[in-house]
């Protein structure tokens, strides 16, 4: 016999085990949101060696180029500064660094809506990080001006403002103006693209020195993961205009005489100087997969430290690096055996590098050999040490390395550091470009940052997922076809700036390596740029028309110029239809050709045959047999004639073709609706769910089902002022239904009545038409249904906010 006590006991364990488990999967997804990965969707640089963009960065560096040059004389006459002897006081003991090729003095401020007078008190680092985070934005598909108001960060890396020195020094009593102030504040670099392009998440600047970018990059994913941003401009700038900075570190004999940064070599001798500018666009992982964007690589975790109690304020602590690498390692829950290639800090310094190897060492390679090394790398020995853009640069070659599947070369290495153990020490140092393949797992890098003042950063990275090379494949079966003609728009500021974008255009499709599809260029140029006056838009089958249609210029067959009046954004509203407007097989193609539109036409049709199956009564009717149909078009048997299918299928229809719109960027200000078309319209401006939406119109057109056949609706050509008196003698049987222009109105009721109506109508000759339609509609024949609709309308939530 069951003791009765037992049931409530279970019941209350039952309870117990329940709330542990919902607990326990409340930890496992707060410890996901904190551990997730970021996606980096967006990159762009400026760097030695005439680097402008990812592409070129990659070439020099495969190429084993070095971007040492002299020091221009536009920087500062190094004749009357150099001295090779480091005693010398007021003088420096280098000749050379590593410079941007492009001038710094060419900048367009009113592009940014920058006054001159302001422009020329502005520090060119400033400048620099406005085009370089345009460039960013633009490489990840995303317009600058779709982002304002948006939480989106800024987070960049800087530690020396030369500019406040020539400023000041060229003012009188060397006392600096407002404009001054705010252009050399380094605090005023992240603000300035923020306020610039209108973002409203986490911004600041930051000097870690060595360590900036890096520290930002850690402190941008923290506030993705924690929510308070959703997208994230992270990177680092670093320009030489004056020779104080390289003064002082002359007098610390940090720099190498020669100018070259020898990582891991005997002749290691200190670091070169470089400049330059980086900037990564980031998102959390699932969003970027949400949004279809294009990922470049992960950040699967990161950690910052400081070296604590070393022998000296500027000396490395080996022990707090080790630390630091263990911490990334285990933010980014990846085993240490796992990470392929290590972008080091690698100054070339005699005591940092054996100290940094010896460190990675530790807590690398204790579960590798010989015949598995860990490959280590500085690009350093390519563009010099670019101090709070030195992070950014190492991020850039990883990226770029992952993607191509190879890991370039270190320059600089002849002759091994003795005082790094190469014979046990299971690392390599690539002298040329050595592949990259992993077979069944990712690809894994770190990387990391030594601050001058103890800040330590480590990185973890992960090659990007797999993902579907362009829309069209999404879809790829026997009911898809691919789009015959593609439009591209391309827009300047200037004829002459849209003269340049299509020669870029042009070179890039005349690239042998060229893979991407046409559908997925036009896309990226059309919705992911923010669009100016002066305009271009051609239509073409394939990248070698578009080719050739873009060489004559900006005139020929299918190609559209011209300026227009106001680049101001026009208001734009989405209208939706009523009943009448069906017929069989709308939208098929669409359906065929367009991934954005077969996908919410698909959600439409699950989250329908969801509803009909809770209703036991009704039959079980495909959605997508009801509105694509391989008989005749005019069949009057087609269910697509009867209510209960009419409207949801014209509400799928109507929702698809919005989103479809919105896809493109046509984002409306206003939407309106008649009848079906309302709820359509309630649905886009987010009043309820698509779920809901679609509850609704299901059970509107089911009720309506029920109801007594017969009825009519007219569509007559006059105004409601001359309809609406022949309304009185019926207003139990007909009413006006739709009042759709001044002179379109639509009349609906018995069929008699409206017969009646319409008869005295025609001989006055104005012209109506009868709608294909199974009730009459918006009149009141319709009454018996309201009730049991208003009780399905109390049950769905409304957001009237």
């Amino acid at each position: 016999m069951v003791n009765s006590t037992e049931t409530p006991e279970l019941s209350s364990q039952q309870r117990l085990l329940l709330a542990v488990k919902q607990a326990t999967a409340k930890l496992n997804e707060i410890d996901t949101a904190t551990t997730e990965p970021i996606a980096i969707i967006g990159t762009a640089c400026r760097f030695p060696g005439g680097v402008d963009t990812p592409e070129s960065y990659w070439k020099f560096l495969k190429e084993s180029k070095d971007g040492r040059v002299e020091i221009p004389k536009e920087r500062w006459n190094n004749d009357e500064y150099y001295n090779p002897d480091p005693e010398t006081p007021g003088k420096i003991y280098v000749r050379h660094g590593y410079f941007l090729e492009q001038p710094i003095d060419h900048f367009d401020p009113s592009f940014f809506g920058i006054s001159g007078s302001e422009a020329s008190k502005m520090d060119p680092s400033q400048r620099l990080l406005l085009e370089v985070s345009w460039e960013a934005l633009e490489n990840a598909g995303i317009s600058p001006r779709s982002l304002k108001n948006t939480n989106t960060g800024v987070y960049i890396g800087q530690c020396f403002n030369d500019y406040a020195i020539i400023g000041v020094n060229a003012l009188p009593n060397n006392l600096g103006d407002f404009y001054l102030g705010l252009g050399t504040a380094m605090n005023t670099s992240s603000g300035r693209v923020a306020y610039v392009f209108g973002l409203q998440g986490p911004t600041f600047s930051l000097d870690t020195t060595c360590s900036s970018s890096l520290v930002t990059l850690h402190l941008a994913c923290q506030s993705l993961r924690s929510g308070e941003s959703n997208l994230s401009l992270v990177g680092g700038v670093n320009l030489m205009l004056h020779p104080n900075v390289t003064h002082g570190f002359c007098k610390g004999r940090a720099l190498s005489p020669d100018s070259r940064c020898k990582t891991f070599d005997a002749n290691a001798d200190g670091y070169a100087r470089g400049e330059g500018c980086g900037i990564l666009v980031l998102k959390r992982l699932r969003d970027a997969v949400a949004d279809g964007d294009r990922i470049l690589a992960l950040v699967k975790g990161s950690a910052i430290n400081h070296d604590g109690p070393s022998s000296g304020l500027t000396v490395p602590n080996q022990q707090a690096q080790k630390k630091v690498l263990r911490q990334a390692l285990a933010n980014a829950k990846v085993d240490a055996s796992a990470v392929d290639y290590v972008e080091c800090h690698g100054t070339g310094t005699s005591l940092g590098d054996p100290l940094e190897v010896k460190a990675i060492d530790e807590v690398y390679c204790q579960e590798r050999s010989k015949e598995d090394p860990l490959v280590l790398g500085a690009v350093k020995s390519n563009v010099g040490h670019l101090e709070a853009a030195a992070g950014v640069a190492g991020l850039i070659k990883i990226i770029l390395a992952l993607q191509n599947k190879e890991i370039p070369p270190n320059l600089h290495f002849s002759q091994p550091n003795p005082q790094i153990d190469w014979n046990k020490t299971p690392v390599q140092v690539p002298t040329s470009v050595i592949p990259w393949e992993k077979v069944g797992k990712p690809k894994l890098a770190g990387i990391s940052g030594f601050g001058m003042s103890g800040t330590n950063a480590h990185v973890i990275l992960q090659e990007a997922p797999k993902q579907v090379k362009s829309q069209k494949s999404k879809d790829d079966n026997d009911d898809s076809l691919d789009r015959s003609l593609h439009l591209l728009t391309l827009s300047a500021k200037t004829k002459k700036a849209l003269e340049e974008s299509v020669a870029r255009y042009q070179n890039y499709l005349a690239q042998e390596n060229n893979e991407i599809e046409l559908s997925d260029i036009c896309y990226t140029a059309n919705t992911g740029r923010t669009h100016f006056n002066h305009r271009l838009a051609v239509i073409a089958a394939s990248q070698a028309e578009l080719s050739d249609k873009l060489s004559p210029g900006l005139t020929g067959e299918e190609v559209f110029s011209g300026q227009a009046s106001s680049s101001a954004l026009p208001k734009v509203a989405f209208l939706f239809t009523g009943q009448g407007s069906q017929y069989v097989n709308m939208g098929r193609e669409l359906y065929q050709q367009a991934p954005v539109f077969r996908q919410a036409i698909d959600q439409c049709h699950q989250i329908f045959s969801t509803i009909v199956e809770e209703q036991e009564e009704s039959e079980q009717v495909s959605l997508l047999d009801v509105m694509y149909s391989d008989t005749e078009k005019d069949s009057d048997s087609s269910p697509l004639d009867q209510t209960a299918y009419t409207q949801p299928a014209l509400f799928s229809i109507e929702y698809a073709l919005a989103k479809l719109w919105q896809s493109w960027g046509i984002q409306p200000d206003v939407v309106m609706g008649h009848s079906v078309g309302e709820y359509v319209a309630a649905t886009i401006a987010g009043i309820f769910s698509l779920e809901d939406g679609l509850k609704l119109i299901t059970a509107r057109g089911r009720l309506m089902q029920k109801l007594p056949s017969g009825g009519e609706m007219v569509s007559v050509m006059a105004s409601e002022s001359k309809v609406r008196p022949l309304l009185t003698d019926y207003t139990d049987k007909a009413a006006m239904a739709a009042i759709n222009g001044p002179a379109s109105v639509v009349i609906s009721g018995e069929s008699e009545a409206v017969r009646e109506i319409v008869s005295k109508l025609e001989s006055e000759g104005i012209k109506t038409k009868q709608l294909q339609v199974s009730h009459a509609f918006h009149s009141p024949l319709m009454e018996p249904m309201l009730e049991e609709f208003e009780k399905i309308a109390n049950q769905l939530d409304y957001n009237i906010d």
